[in-house]
Formats: C-alpha cells, sequence, structure tokens
C-alpha cells in the first residue's frame, strides 16, 4: 500500500458552538486561519505525500456550499500549491447521514471505494507521515489504525487503552478525567482497510444504527469493532491541534508560526527573519510590501517573535506586532499593539488600539485613537463585519456579526448576541 492508493475522507458535520461567532454563519473547516481556510492544512498535510483523491462528507446546508463553493472538484486548490498530478474532491451526494461513520458508510458506497481510506478531520492540523502509518498499519495486519496523542485534558476527546503492542484493549468516548482509560486520546486520524467498507453495512452495525440513530466513529463504531475484537492498533504522533476553541486556535497559530510543523506558503513570501514572513502577490502588493519592509528595517514598525504578514496589508509607525497572524488587505493604524492574536482578512484597526490574546473576524473596524484608545484581550472573538468604536474595552467577550458596538462601552466575559445584548450587557 502506498499513499496514493488512499482515499481520504473528510467528515464534516455540526455547528462548532465552541467556536463561535467565527461559525456564526460559516462552516467551520472554512474559518480562516493562518490566512487560508482551516481545512487546506490537512489536505495538504496528505496531498503532499501523494494522496490524489477526498471525500467531504458535508452535511448541512451551510457546510455543502461552503466547502463546494471554496473547493469545487480540487482544481484550483492544486493550483494554488503546485500539486501535479492535480488532486481530486468530491463531494457527499445529497443524502443526510446520522453521524461520521454514516458519512463514511454513503460515501465509500456511493462512489464505490474499494481501496484502503484514510479518515482525518477537516479542523484538525498535524503532523504525520504516511509512509510510516502505512508501514505500521501492515505490519500489524490492522482493520483500523488509530492515531492517538498523549495529553492530560481528556474529557473532550475519545481515550485508548493499549497494550504493549499498541492493540487498543478498550475505547471510551469523553470520559471523565478519573475514569479515562489513559491519557491517549484519539486524534480523529483513521486508517482504514477495505474490509471496513463491508463491516459498516453488516446487520449488526445496522442495528446500532437503527437503535441509536446515530453512527459515529468514536461514540459508535470504533466502540464496536474494539469489543468484538477486531484488530484496531493505535499510532502515536506528536504534532496535533484541535482547533475548537479560540484558545486553541491561538496556541495552534502561535505554536506553528514558532516552527512545530513546517507550513508551505500559497504565495510568494518574503522571509524578514527567522520566523517573520510577508506575503506577496503583484506589483501593488510589492509596493506595499516594500514599504512594511522599509519600516520594519528602519526600526519603524516592531515585530517581536514570529508573525505571519499577508499581502496588500499596510502597517503604521511605532506599531508592535508579536506572535500574530494578519491576514490580507488589512489597515493596521500607528502606534498598535497586537500580541498572541489573530487579525483576519480586510479588517482596519485604528490608532493606539492594543489586541491581546484574541481573534478579530474578517471585515471588522476597530475604531481607536490618542485620546480614546480601545482595548481587546483575553481571548474576546469579534465576528465578521463587526464594527467596534473607539474607547471601547472587550475581556473575554464574544461579537456575534454585523454589530456594532457603541463608543466607550465595557464588557467582561459576555456573549453579544444581539443588538438588545450590546446595551444590556455593558458595564
Amino acid at each position: 500500500m502506498k499513499a496514493e492508493d488512499l482515499t481520504c475522507f473528510i467528515p464534516v458535520g455540526g455547528m462548532a458552538k465552541r467556536l463561535r461567532p467565527l461559525t456564526y454563519d460559516i462552516s467551520k473547516p472554512c474559518v480562516r486561519f493562518m490566512n487560508r481556510a482551516l481545512i487546506e492544512f490537512p489536505i495538504l498535510a496528505l496531498a503532499s505525500q501523494g494522496v490524489r483523491n477526498f471525500i467531504l462528507g458535508e452535511q448541512g446546508y451551510t457546510n455543502y456550499t461552503n466547502l463546494f463553493d471554496q473547493f469545487g472538484d480540487g482544481t484550483g486548490f492544486s493550483a494554488k500549491y503546485g500539486i501535479n498530478p492535480r488532486i481530486h474532491i468530491m463531494h457527499q451526494p445529497n443524502v443526510d447521514d446520522l453521524g461520521s461513520a454514516d458519512s463514511y458508510r454513503i460515501n465509500v458506497e456511493y462512489y464505490n471505494i474499494e481501496g484502503p481510506v484514510i479518515v482525518v478531520q477537516g479542523d484538525n492540523i498535524f503532523d504525520i507521515n504516511l509512509e510510516d502509518l502505512i508501514k505500521w498499519h501492515e505490519k500489524k495486519g490492522a482493520l483500523m489504525t488509530i492515531a492517538l496523542f498523549r495529553t492530560k485534558n481528556v474529557e473532550e476527546y475519545g481515550v485508548a487503552a493499549v497494550d504493549d503492542d499498541m492493540r487498543i484493549k478498550k475505547f471510551v468516548e469523553k470520559p471523565a478525567p478519573e475514569k479515562a482509560p489513559s491519557n491517549l486520546i484519539n486524534a480523529g486520524i483513521y486508517l482504514l482497510a477495505p474490509e471496513v467498507r463491508k463491516l459498516v453495512g453488516c446487520d449488526e452495525v445496522k442495528k446500532i444504527l437503527d437503535e441509536r440513530k446515530r453512527l459515529d466513529f468514536g461514540y459508535d463504531l470504533i466502540p464496536y469493532l474494539v469489543d468484538k475484537g477486531f484488530p484496531i492498533y493505535g499510532y502515536e504522533i506528536s504534532v496535533w491541534y484541535d482547533v475548537g476553541n479560540p484558545k486553541e486556535y491561538l496556541r495552534a497559530m502561535v505554536e506553528i508560526l514558532k516552527g512545530s510543523i513546517e507550513i508551505k506558503m500559497p504565495e510568494r513570501v518574503i522571509q524578514l527573519d527567522r520566523k517573520v514572513w510577508i506575503q506577496e502577490y503583484g506589483d501593488e502588493s510589492d509596493k506595499i510590501k516594500n514599504d512594511v519592509l522599509r519600516k520594519y528595517r528602519d526600526g519603524k514598525i516592531i515585530v517581536e517573535g514570529a508573525a505571519l504578514i499577508g499581502k496588500h496589508t499596510r502597517i503604521g509607525e511605532r506599531t508592535v506586532i508579536r506572535d500574530s497572524c494578519i491576514d490580507n488587505y488589512c489597515i493596521i493604524g500607528k502606534n498598535v499593539r497586537i500580541e498572541r492574536s489573530a487579525i483576519m482578512d480586510a479588517v482596519k484597526i485604528g490608532d493606539n488600539a492594543c489586541i491581546m490574546d484574541s481573534i478579530i473576524g474578517r471585515k471588522s473596524i476597530i475604531d481607536s485613537s490618542q485620546n480614546n484608545p480601545t482595548y481587546i484581550g483575553e481571548y474576546s472573538v469579534i465576528g465578521n463585519a463587526v464594527r467596534i468604536r473607539e474607547g471601547c474595552k472587550l475581556i473575554g467577550t464574544r461579537v456575534n456579526p454585523y454589530l456594532t458596538i457603541p463608543p466607550g462601552m465595557k464588557y467582561v466575559n459576555k456573549y453579544i448576541e444581539d443588538y438588545k445584548d450590546v446595551v444590556e450587557m455593558a458595564e
């Protein structure tokens, strides 16, 4: 078996509430992360190792339309990253599924996938050697090999107990910490032998689906296969991120910027320092990039730690950027401080603003001035197309898209969902 023989299946379901308001009206895998759609990371990780066929198992209107419009059949993605021969992306037929394993069943039957399948998640970022994984899978004679990641925080994931040979003896989905059988969690990466296709259609699995009205990998299929004694093995990986909430989003971003995973840029980049990059594209972008370069070299803007700065992004003098991503077409004013934060594309930030450990959604405007500076911090998340007037202070606060926050407002640990909340939740 080689990577070229694999079909990659990516289930995409659910509402992704933990990452709201970024997922208020967009599929989670399409949320911007390090100046591109989040799902581009797992697709690129596999495509760069030879996988060419992908199936997106979308459930629901938003997931389907966002991903179909973003990727189509994979031609544009292949051109963007110079992948040749190109990848082929297929989408779930217009059939409602009852969970991730049911989506797998529907798609492998519809597209008649007879070979091995690798399952990954569209909101995970990982570093995995496919050649090594395949060798491990074949050496063990596994029906399914599950990538496992060691962590102290097990309660949000499936947890596996393994023997000395890494065979999984017990699997529990989202146990209480005191009941977890180990600290090895399910990383959502499964290498499946062709026989799994037959098993998900067998009478016993159909009965599970009928009784539970659900067939999920973690809750249903994996525990069933383990309990029945099928050869299910673990394969430990050391770098894995679940971009499931704002804190984990920013932690993953900073660690990747600092080099935990080698990232491939879709456009030309200038590397200012060991971990500072500026993207560029076209003549006008070059002019703006050169202005940023000049200010950086003259000490008129300061970049500390690691940073990724998008194309067509303007940055004012005396601005400090530390361990942050600033996306394309942004306008950053003078004397702004941005630390451990993600500024998505087409954002405007006024003079003297301070953004700390926060995420600013696309096309938002953060008004600020020397006399009335705005502060946003402590894992605040500002949705798309929000306007925050000058002098505001948001601490640990989330704001739904399209809202306007009046001048001088203060919020601490609030979720502002509508205009009524704008007034009632202010301190």
